[in-house]
C-alpha cells in the first residue's frame, strides 16, 4: 500500500484533541446577534460544511485542535488552535486561523458543540467553555475564540476529566472523569440527568448512540451501556482475557445494522470488537493493527473506521468487511492522539504529540476495484474467444 494524499502542518503545540468546526452554524449564530430578523434562524438548518460568505460558494472548512506542554516552564504553549482545511488541495493552513493561549492550563480533552455553542475543554481541575467570535484580523477567515462568561459550575473543581461528548443535536453533554465519575447534563441548562460517582475505576471514553437514547461509557475492563432517559444501566460488556478496552463508538447510522465498536489493545496489537446493539452479543473480533491503538473514530456515514497507533501510523478500515482500505505509514513522528472525520466523511484529520496535524482524503477503492474486475473479466473472455476461433480455424 502507498501513502494516501495528505498534508501535514506543525503548529508548535502537542495536540490531545481535535474536532471539525460547525462553521455554518457559527455564522448563523453570530449573524443572529446582529439582526432581529427571523430569517437568520433558518440558516442553522443548512449543511455545516458549506458556506456562502461574501457570495463565495466555496465551502469553508475548519478544524479545532487543543493541547500544549502543560504546567511548568517548558516554553511550549497551551492553546486552542483553529486551522483552515482546503479539501481541494488536501492541505491545512500554514498558520493557524486562531491560536488562543490558555496560559498554564493544559486543555487535555475537548468537545465541540455540534450547533456552534462553543468548545468545552477539560483542564486539570475544571472544565471551561470557549465561545466563537467574529474576528477582523483576517480578511478571509473571520473566526475567533474567546473565554465564555458562562461558568460551568457543575464541572468546576471536579478533577481531570478524560472524556467529553455531546449527543448529535447538542442537547445533552456527557463527561467522564479520571476518578471514575460519570456526569450527564442537559445543555445549555446544565441540569443533572445522571451523576454516577463510581461508573468505572476511570472513565476512558464516552459516546452517544445516533438517536441519543443510549450512552456507552468505557473503563479498561468494563463497558457499560446506559439508558439516558431512565439513567439506568442497560447492560455491561466485559473484556476478554488479553484485552484492554481503549475507545468506544456507536455506528452513527440508525438502521438494522447498528453496531457498537470497541477498540481494544491486546497482546498481539490492536483489535476492533463489534457488538450487536439489540442482543449486545459480540459478533466479531477483528485484529486490525500490530501496534497498540492510541486513537479511534468512526465516519459520520458509518462506512469507515479510523485507527491511529503509538507508532504514528494511520489506518482507514472498511466497516463492512473490517479490511484495511488505506494506510499511511508514519503519518506522524509521535503517537496519534486524536482522529476526527469531516461531516461528509471525505477527509480525516489526525493529530499527534509531535505538534502536527494532518489531513488525509479518503480514497474510494470500490470504484477502482470494480473497474479492475471488469478489465480482468473482459481479458478472460477475450482469451476464451481467441482460443475457440483458433480451434475452429477462423484465425491462423
Amino acid at each position: 500500500m502507498t501513502d494516501a494524499p495528505s498534508d501535514i502542518q506543525k503548529y508548535g503545540v502537542p495536540f490531545y484533541g481535535a474536532g471539525w468546526v460547525p462553521y455554518n452554524h457559527i455564522r448563523s449564530k453570530l449573524a443572529s446577534k446582529e439582526t432581529t430578523t427571523g430569517e437568520e434562524d433558518k440558516k442553522e438548518e443548512k449543511d455545516p460544511t458549506s458556506s456562502d460568505d461574501d457570495g463565495n460558494t466555496t465551502p469553508l472548512n475548519y478544524v479545532v485542535l487543543a493541547g500544549g506542554g502543560g504546567e511548568g516552564r517548558s516554553g511550549i504553549p497551551n492553546a486552542i488552535v483553529v486551522s483552515h482545511v482546503d479539501l481541494a488541495s488536501t492541505s491545512l493552513s500554514d498558520q493557524p486561523v486562531v491560536k488562543h493561549k490558555t496560559d498554564s492550563d493544559l486543555p487535555y480533552r475537548m468537545a465541540v458543540h455540534p450547533h456552534g455553542d462553543g468548545i468545552i475543554c477539560a483542564f486539570q481541575q475544571s472544565c471551561r467553555l470557549f465561545e466563537w467570535k467574529e474576528s477582523e484580523d483576517n480578511e478571509v477567515h473571520k473566526l475567533g475564540v474567546k473565554v465564555s462568561q458562562k461558568v460551568l459550575i457543575q464541572l468546576d473543581d471536579v478533577g481531570q476529566q478524560l472524556s467529553l461528548t455531546f449527543n448529535s443535536d447538542g442537547s445533552i453533554l456527557a463527561v467522564g472523569g479520571e476518578d471514575g465519575s460519570l456526569r450527564v447534563l442537559k445543555w445549555p441548562s446544565m441540569e443533572k440527568i445522571l451523576n454516577e460517582t463510581q461508573a468505572h475505576s476511570s472513565v476512558k471514553n464516552l459516546d452517544f448512540s445516533c438517536d441519543g437514547k443510549l450512552l456507552v461509557s468505557l473503563g479498561s475492563a468494563l463497558c457499560r451501556i446506559w439508558d439516558v432517559t431512565s439513567s439506568k444501566v442497560v447492560t455491561s460488556l466485559a473484556k476478554g482475557n488479553d484485552e484492554v478496552f481503549a475507545f468506544c463508538r456507536f455506528s452513527p447510522i440508525n438502521d438494522k445494522n447498528n453496531h457498537l465498536y470497541i477498540a481494544a489493545v491486546t497482546d498481539h496489537g490492536g483489535s476492533i470488537l463489534t457488538y450487536n446493539t439489540t442482543t449486545w452479543k459480540r459478533i466479531r473480533t477483528s485484529r486490525v493493527v500490530r501496534e497498540p491503538i492510541s486513537a479511534f473514530n468512526v465516519s459520520s456515514d458509518g462506512k469507515f473506521l479510523a485507527v491511529g497507533t503509538v507508532g504514528g501510523d494511520l489506518f482507514i478500515i472498511n466497516s463492512a468487511n473490517m479490511r484495511v482500505q488505506m494506510m499511511v505509514k508514519k503519518a506522524h513522528l509521535g503517537l496519534v492522539t486524536a482522529l476526527t472525520f469531516s461531516p461528509d466523511s471525505r477527509a480525516l484529520v489526525s493529530t499527534s504529540l509531535d505538534s502536527s496535524a494532518r489531513v488525509t482524503l479518503i480514497k474510494d477503492k470500490q470504484k477502482s476495484g470494480g473497474m479492475s474486475w471488469i478489465i480482468i473479466i473482459m481479458m478472460v473472455l477475450l482469451a476464451i474467444a481467441v482460443y475457440f476461433m483458433k480451434e475452429n480455424g477462423i484465425i491462423p
